[in-house]
């Protein structure tokens, strides 16, 4: 994130360090429950568009929307 902005090749990972609980509760608003621990290793660098594309996430521009406005 060279410019600071999440972008659809922000990693989830990039959103939780970046957010905090904001990103957590913005992920699971657009569908992508992160769960407790978030002990999933290999979610943690999928990409939000990955993300949007298997359908583990939903409205992917207006996620990004509200993740660039929390910062």
């Amino acid at each position: 994130m060279p410019d600071g902005a999440f972008t659809p090749q922000s990693k989830v990972r990039d959103v939780l360090t970046g957010l905090g609980d904001r990103g957590k509760e913005l992920l699971l608003k657009h569908g992508y429950d992160v769960g407790d621990g978030f002990v999933d290793v290999l979610s943690q660098y999928q990409t939000l568009q990955h993300a949007a594309e298997t359908e583990r996430l939903r409205g992917l521009d207006g996620l990004l929307e509200e993740l660039n406005s929390s910062r």
